[in-house]
């Protein structure tokens, strides 16, 4: 009975179709401010093309370790001054804690740059104006 189920013939394995590229999006503004939400914006400096730009805004704890995160945002690097808005619900901005800006730059998931982190005491919007990002260790 399972021969009758079975053939000589080898099975052909179709290879798994292409991925969809990519298509780098522009970073579009965001409209505008709700009531309830503050915002952070500013002007990202030093990000090649091609590079990826995540952006943070964390809750550190003593020993310079995150433990919250109460905003973030992906852009994509276009090899000039790259504006940014992030925004964040002030009552998630804890009193008394510290609180930092962090970015993170990466090519092909290797990490290539980084911002020195930005200390943001007010849970207010805010410009932070110009951020120059560094190369990575």
């Amino acid at each position: 009975m399972l021969t009758a189920c079975g053939s000589d013939r080898p099975k052909t394995e179709q290879p798994p179709a292409p991925a969809p590229a990519k298509v780098a999006k522009k970073a579009q503004p965001l409209g505008p401010l709700p009531a309830y939400q503050r915002e952070l914006s500013g002007t990202l400096l030093g990000i090649p093309a091609g590079a990826e730009v995540e952006l943070a805004l964390l809750v550190i704890d003593e020993r310079d370790r995150p433990q919250q995160l109460l905003a973030s945002s992906t852009l994509p690097g276009t090899g000039q001054a790259l504006p940014y808005q992030l925004r964040f619900n002030p009552e998630a901005f804890p009193a008394g804690a510290r609180v930092e800006l962090r970015g993170r730059a990466s090519r092909s998931g290797q990490l290539i740059m980084h911002l020195p982190p930005l200390r943001i005491t007010q849970a207010q919007t805010q410009a932070t104006g110009p951020l120059q990002f560094e190369k990575a260790p």
